[in-house]
């Protein structure tokens, strides 16, 4: 392929960022500003379709999260046989570096499974800089962006702090959208109300419990780490992103460990709340770790703990601040990180076992050592959106998945880590904004990215690709924002950026005709796996009259619900469990009219997803399902209506169909109530009746007191978008072949396409 070539005199070689580049080479076919994932990988995409390019970082690291810390890949919550090209080639790398060495890794990354895939950061950035040198990319460090030339719609040049680079396609690879808002294109930040995009994930999210304690010192202001007293409108959006932490790469080896740095000015006082918290009996304080190779751990902020390793609020104003201004951000989260860490270890509201637990762990002294061993990289989960050609929702992830100019498939679950957290007026500590992962057996749902999701409007630009600051909502960045669909998003636009300077023509006038073979040649896929996507045939099945989830409990002994049998929980989760002198218990109610009455039903699971409420609360717990029938008066909530029958106080359950015995201490486990033929023949009798499936949710374990200990949900209300809990039905058309009917979220049908 013919591409414009360097027109700079090349006349000597120096090292930059440990990158052998040319000295005075400041013109190149593609310019990318900013080397995390998507930055990299659309530079090597972009020289390996025939351009020459230079990669400006601002920093001094190169590879963002993915050499910054960040050593656990999130893939395993993917369909991993859709997440291919660079990212799939940058692992395989990663564990031939391995193999090279003489170590075998727990894992192999030809085998497309859920195992979790991890590395040592050093070695994840000594591939990320063999693959770039490999590609002939230039890449050149601490180039800070200063201002954008433009001619009418087209960038020429940026002016960094160290020199003025020109080209004739510009990718913003930075995870705070520098480029693009410099450029003069639209963008936004923060989160959208419901309405705006019909999306019932957005505005503001209460699914953590609050915590009975007082938010306020002895004057009447907000403790250290309150971040407001009026969190806004439960359906309206704000500003606000969710936290920003670092991932720490931790080791208790002797030999390997470094003391974790003693924080300067540490002022107990900060940690007031999270004191009273634990004080309170309240234990959901610390960190997750995933394992790393070399006895190394990936300490990572909690998204389902009251207080982790995140700074909430810490991020607001990282995007709009300068340099100086972003410096000074990092520090604070440092700062809070190094506190965080010597409170959990030192402070004796922490039982001396607790304490050592943490105290254990110190830094990895092979990793990071020009940074005094602590990560280079803030993690930005998000930041600036760009308002380009097409924005991705939440309708996109769930509803329409299928897009006609796929340059991705993505497939991470929508997961938002907190945003706010706010002391209530009346009493109270709440956390706002999680998104707890929405997901189906633990991978997220597949869906396309259009190519028009990363293209500016063609006025405000006209050779520049977004692939990180994309356009999307705040919901659908949830499910977008990890480091493998940013490097496939980056490749994509890579690819893109490269054809569209060789046949001079605007990135919004390249015909997808061209795109697409030049992404399938580099590796990636753009099928959504089987059972996705639009049927063929039947058309797809819209609009099956979900009923919503009935909240109950059996009897009127507790004196909090003594008016009524429903559970007024304010966030609608499914609660089943023990209240005082009954038992609490969750009723589904499924539309399977759909299965034509002739198909032999062939198996039938329910899929739901726990997470524990209450500390303390834990251990191995049996949960039933039941059929029910005439004991249950849908319309009043209360059992044994006159006339229906049984008279037996609490009313009868009617058929087991499945059992399952599960450690409901465990955040966010999938539970799968298996096939038998109960439940099977309790489909079928819904079929001969009126087509729905009743279904009860019971827990038998009436010793343990605390009436909210398990959810069956993600915090939100079930609805048809959301789709849980989940009901997959399997069944065999006569004399037709075996098909798939997906049934999700009290009552949405959708049929999966059949597989030979």
């Amino acid at each position: 392929m013919k591409m414009m070539r360097l027109t700079a005199t090349l006349v000597s070689l120096m090292i930059i960022g440990g990158f052998a580049t040319n000295a005075l080479a400041d013109t190149a076919d593609v310019i990318v500003y900013g080397s995390t994932p998507g930055g990299f990988c659309a530079a090597i995409a972009a020289a390996r379709e025939g351009a020459s390019v230079i990669l400006l970082e601002p920093t001094a690291h190169v590879g963002g999260m993915n050499t910054g810390g960040l050593s656990f890949s999130d893939s395993n919550q993917t369909y991993r046989d859709t997440v291919m090209g660079l990212f799939d080639e940058w692992h395989t790398r990663i564990q031939q570096d391995y193999a090279d060495r003489g170590i075998t890794l727990p894992y192999d990354v030809s085998v497309k499974n859920q195992a979790h895939w991890s590395y040592e950061p050093h070695v994840a950035s000594r591939v990320t800089t063999q693959m770039l040198s490999d590609a002939g990319v230039q890449v050149l460090t601490e180039r800070y962006l200063s201002s954008v030339n433009k001619s009418g719609a087209r960038i020429t040049s940026l002016k960094t702090t160290g020199g003025t680079y020109s080209g004739r396609t510009f990718v913003d690879g930075s995870y705070e959208g520098d480029l693009m808002a410099a450029s003069g294109v639209s963008w936004t930040i923060g989160r959208e109300g419901t309405a705006a995009f019909g999306e019932s994930l957005a505005g503001k999210r209460y699914p953590k419990s609050q915590m009975n304690i007082n938010g306020f010192d002895a004057g009447g202001a907000p403790l250290p780490l309150i971040t407001t007293t009026d969190a806004g409108p439960t359906a309206s959006g704000d500003g606000n992103v969710m936290t920003y932490s670092f991932r720490l790469s931790l080791t208790t080896n002797a030999a390997n460990k470094v003391q974790m740095p003693a924080p300067a000015n540490y002022d107990p006082a900060r940690f007031e709340v999270i004191r009273r918290y634990v004080q309170g009996g309240g234990t959901s304080v610390g960190f997750d770790t995933y394992s790393v190779p070399n006895g190394k751990v990936d300490a990572n902020n909690s998204i389902g703990r009251q207080f982790s390793l995140g700074l909430v609020g810490g991020g607001n104003g990282w995007a709009e601040a300068d340099q100086a201004g972003r410096a000074a951000i990092f520090e604070e989260h440092k700062q809070y990180t190094l506190e965080f860490f010597h409170f959990l270890s030192t402070d004796t509201v922490f039982s001396a076992s607790q304490r050592a637990s943490v105290a254990q762990w110190g830094l990895c002294a092979d990793e990071f050592p020009d940074t005094g061993h602590f990560p280079p990289q803030l993690y930005i989960r998000e930041s600036r959106r760009m308002q380009g050609m097409y924005v991705v929702s939440q309708n996109d992830i769930i509803g329409d998945p299928v897009k006609d100019d796929p340059i991705v498939v993505s497939s991470f679950p929508i997961d938002s880590h907190d945003v706010q957290r706010v002391a209530l007026e009346g009493g109270g500590v709440i956390n706002e904004g999680t998104i707890y992962p929405v997901r189906q057996n633990g991978r997220g749902y597949p869906y396309h990215i259009p190519y028009g999701a990363i293209l500016p409007v063609e006025a405000e630009a006209d050779n520049l690709l977004v692939p990180v600051a994309l356009s999307s909502t705040h919901v659908a960045i949830s499910s977008i924002r990890v480091e493998p669909t940013w490097m496939i998003l980056g490749q994509s636009a890579g690819i893109a950026a490269a054809l569209a300077a060789d046949q001079d023509v605007s990135v919004q006038d390249l015909l997808y005709a061209d795109l697409e073979p030049r992404v399938l040649a580099q590796g990636q896929v753009l099928d959504l796996p089987a059972g996705f996507g639009p049927p063929e045939p039947p058309e797809p099945l819209v609009g099956i009259g979900a009923s919503g989830a009935v909240y109950i409990r059996s009897g009127d002994n507790n004196p909090a619900y003594a008016d009524t049998n429903w559970n007024d929980d304010s966030d609608n989760e499914v609660i089943v469990g023990p209240t005082t002198g009954d038992l609490l218990r969750g009723l589904f109610k499924f539309d399977v009219s759909e299965i034509p009455a002739s198909d032999q039903i062939d198996s039938v699971s329910l899929v739901l997803t726990t997470h524990s409420n209450s500390p303390g609360i834990g251990g191995d717990n049996t949960f039933n399902v039941y059929a029910y029938g005439s004991d249950f008066d849908e319309a009043t909530a209360t059992w044994n209506a006159p006339g229906a029958g049984d008279t037996t106080p609490g009313g009868t359950f009617g058929t087991l169909l499945s059992s399952v015995t599960f450690d409901t201490a465990d955040l966010a486990l999938a539970v799968t109530f298996g096939d038998t033929p109960e439940f099977r023949a309790a489909v079928a009798d819904a079929l001969a009746g009126d087509g729905f499936l009743r279904l009860i949710l019971a827990n038998n374990d009436e010793t343990i007191d605390p009436h909210n200990f398990a959810r069956f949900a993600d915090g939100t209300p079930f609805t048809s978008e959301n789709r849980l809990p989940e009901l997959l039905v399997i069944h065999t058309p006569e004399p037709a072949t075996m098909s798939l009917l997906a049934l999700g979220g009290l009552g949405l049908l959708r049929r999966r396409r059949h597989e030979s």
